[in-house]
């Protein structure tokens, strides 16, 4: 019974709404194309609102793979049905050597994906009278590490302070990535990148992972200038993030701080730009 099979049950719903392959289940980018575009919108600081970030997820993922012909056919109609009622969002993580702050693929994909869910979920319940058809609060993210023998589910939140523990605010890992010089100033600023990028799209707002990271990279004057001296532009990008976290709300940081991290983003401006300051 449609009870016990919600695929069954949602695919008969949009049936019913004249909604065309309602079975489809597997989504993904357009056909020989690749890519959320989350990743390169937060990059360019090119959003105003996490929203927008989900939006440009479904746009860029809601072509349809299966039987029958369906070669990366478009059903945004299905997608958008789907994400509706969409409770949690489940992510695997296959690998010990890349996880969720290490690249930007998955806060541009897993994150982006709940705030597109999470979206649809509050258009869904603005237009329901029915109270039993409600989805209410936020939509939940699962994170299972099957690297190892356990794989027990993990909240996202936690396993993203976890690895901002063990990787970006260890000073073990902070002094191996100096010591490599550019690359290791670039790996730096990546992750700092990926920090803003689950700030905006599955709302980690957590001060204490900002206020660590300035500490360790630019207070510490000795890591600043190592930095500075190996990859300017990694570290210019660095101060950035961290000022655009503060504008975005993301990040409570003191006006000394912002005040502090503003002049010196000048300061690597300036040099980027071959402007002498005098």
């Amino acid at each position: 019974p449609p009870e016990m099979n919600f695929i069954r049950k949602h695919a008969e719903e949009m049936r019913s709404k004249g909604i065309d392959r309602p079975a489809s289940r597997l989504f993904s980018n357009p056909s020989g194309d690749y890519g959320s575009m989350v990743n390169e919108r937060v990059g360019s600081s090119n959003w105003e609102d996490g929203s927008e970030l989900g939006d440009t997820w479904v746009s860029r993922n809601a072509f349809s793979y299966g039987k029958g012909g369906e070669e990366g056919s478009s059903r945004p109609e299905v997608l958008d049905t789907l994400l509706q009622t969409t409770d949690r969002v489940v992510q695997e993580i296959d690998s010990v050597e890349y996880g969720l702050t290490d690249i930007q693929e998955y806060y541009a994909n897993t994150g982006a994906l709940r705030k597109a869910a999470e979206t649809a979920r509050s258009k869904y319940n603005a237009l329901t009278s029915d109270p039993e058809k409600r989805k209410k609060g936020k939509v939940g993210c699962s994170i299972v590490e099957c690297f190892g023998e356990e794989t027990t589910p993990k909240e996202l939140e936690d396993v993203l302070r976890l690895e901002y523990r063990s990787k970006l605010l260890n000073p073990k890992w902070a002094d191996a990535m100096v010591k490599q010089g550019s690359g290791g100033a670039f790996e730096i600023s990546t992750r700092m990148t990926a920090l803003l990028g689950w700030g905006a799209t599955s709302d980690f707002k957590e001060d204490w992972v900002y206020d660590q990271a300035v500490e360790t990279y630019v207070d510490n004057e000795e890591i600043a200038q190592a930095l500075r001296k190996s990859n300017p532009q990694a570290f210019a990008n660095i101060l950035k993030r961290a000022l655009e976290a503060a504008n975005r709300g993301i990040w409570n940081a003191s006006e000394e701080t912002l005040e502090k991290l503003q002049e010196m983003f000048n300061e690597m401006d300036a040099e980027l730009e071959g402007v002498e300051r005098r």
